[in-house]
């Protein structure tokens, strides 16, 4: 992680034969004198200084460093402290003040609601705000957005929440690790029905039915299992579920290649629009208040533009706030149903963001909070989509829940950044929650994994 030279060692923390002073304002090892021909950018100082600081703090008795560096080596304990510690994020907030490394960024996103603070950011300024120039690249799927993510022709993209842990994993990819700066969408979800199946209202009656879902690593799967197993469905034998991308999802419907879908809005409201579909169930009716899609980046990206990852973190947060704001939501839906966002009816939008919505079954419901926009990546939410990977077989073996959801869920940054955007910044990091009246205890993670009739463990 240090940006110095080999041979000059002058705030190296993992250097065993130096003592770790930090005696200059910027964290080198030298006299404040000579800060300007011993530090090599005011960037680099600041990084390292981060980084010398985490290391000073969990050593500050200089014997104990030096002895556990001579055990362990520099690289494994550089190795062990980078996965316990945010040294990335910590080194991003430090540079945050500074101008972007890098303006012109490229992010990906799929065409649903669920990225609204994204797309709207946008066509309302608040990337241009933070000195940015980005280009949307609005994608077919998502197997495609975690391909460009691998292949960084994306700088940041729009994921459903649960990829950036299975990308981190190994799971169906390459191992990456990779970030969620922040949820882009709470609830905004629901299962939408084959007109021909108003009278199928009992889950127990969709036994031989097809159903999609937009990846497997999302929580509309893990959603859809979830509400499937309570009814005594077993999803893996009872029906058939079938990765479909959501803009493709209406027009299966409609050809009658799938019974129904649990996907993203607005296409469960426009299979109500084009008369194909009604809406059986919201998701919030299942959880209320679930994550869906996230906000995210590469570990790497945030160590090579720290101060870019900083004011994108600020525009996507900002954004959110206003997403979060009910009577923005008519204007919302205005700005971001154009053809190069989601090329959508605004009134379908609408319908989706204000919460009044045609059902598909003869009734108007108003809902404001069928869609929010929270933007808190907690740690407890991460553990149960482990818990949902471990129960359906997609990660098998031990999991370090914590260590996983805190690696990957950035949720310090993202209380920072809602605190300066004038959110009250939320308590805590893995409160209980409730899916189907269940109450989830992300402290006995594994014990609820085996609470379960249906699953599929090996």
């Amino acid at each position: 992680m240090s940006r110095l030279p080999a041979n000059d060692r002058r705030s190296d923390p993992y250097d065993a034969d130096r003592p770790l002073m930090l005696r200059c304002a910027c964290g080198q090892d030298h006299a404040p004198g000579d800060h300007a021909t011993a530090a090599a950018s005011v960037e680099e100082a600041s990084r390292d200084f981060v980084e010398a600081s985490l290391v000073k703090a969990l050593f500050p008795h200089e014997p104990l460093r030096r002895r556990f560096l001579q055990a362990v080596g520099a690289s494994t304990a550089r190795a062990a402290i980078a996965s316990l510690l945010p040294v990335a994020s910590l080194q991003a907030m430090a540079q945050e003040q500074r101008p972007p490394e890098k303006k012109d960024l490229k992010i990906g996103f799929i065409a649903i609601t669920c990225a609204t603070p994204l797309i709207m950011a946008d066509p309302l300024g608040f990337y241009k705000k933070e000195g940015l120039n980005v280009q949307l690249n609005k994608t077919a799927g998502w197997a495609l957005i975690r391909d460009k993510m691998l292949s960084r022709e994306h700088d940041a993209s729009h994921f459903l929440s649960p990829m950036p842990l299975a990308i981190s994993m190994g799971l169906g990819s390459t191992q990456v690790p990779m970030k969620v700066a922040t949820i882009q969408n709470t609830n905004g979800q629901a299962i939408t029905l084959h007109v021909k199946h108003k009278d199928k209202r009992d889950p127990k009656q969709w036994k031989g039915m097809k159903f999609a879902v937009p990846f497997e690593y999302s929580m509309h799967n893990f959603l859809l299992r979830y509400y499937l197993a309570e009814h005594g469905v077993n999803p893996d034998t009872d029906v058939q579920i079938r990765v479909t991308p959501p803009p493709e999802m209406v027009a299966n419907l409609r050809a009658g290649n799938i019974d129904g879908f649990l996907g993203p809005d607005p296409f469960n409201q426009r299979a109500v629009y084009d008369e194909v579909g009604f809406i059986h169930i919201l998701s919030k009716e299942i959880w209320d208040g679930h994550p869906c899609c996230a906000f995210g980046v590469s570990e790497a990206f945030i160590q090579q533009n720290p101060a870019t990852f900083a004011a994108l973190y600020r525009a996507v947060i900002n954004a959110s706030f206003m997403a979060s704001q009910p009577k923005d939501r008519e204007l919302i839906a205005k700005v971001i149903s154009p053809t190069q966002y989601l090329n959508q009816p605004e009134t379908v939008i609408a319908q989706v963001l204000t919460g009044k919505f045609a059902d598909g079954l003869g009734a108007v419901k108003n809902v404001p909070d069928r869609a929010n926009f929270d933007p808190v990546p907690w740690q407890s939410m991460a553990v149960w989509m482990l818990t949902q990977m471990k129960r359906w077989g997609y990660v098998k073996g031990d999991i370090d829940y914590r260590q996983i959801a805190e690696k990957v869920f950035l949720l310090t940054d993202a209380k920072k950044q809602m605190a300066a955007a004038g959110w009250k910044a939320p308590e805590g990091a893995y409160p209980r929650f409730k899916v189907m009246g269940k109450e989830f205890d992300p402290a006995r993670p594994e014990e609820y994994v085996k609470s379960f009739a249906i699953a599929k463990m090996a």
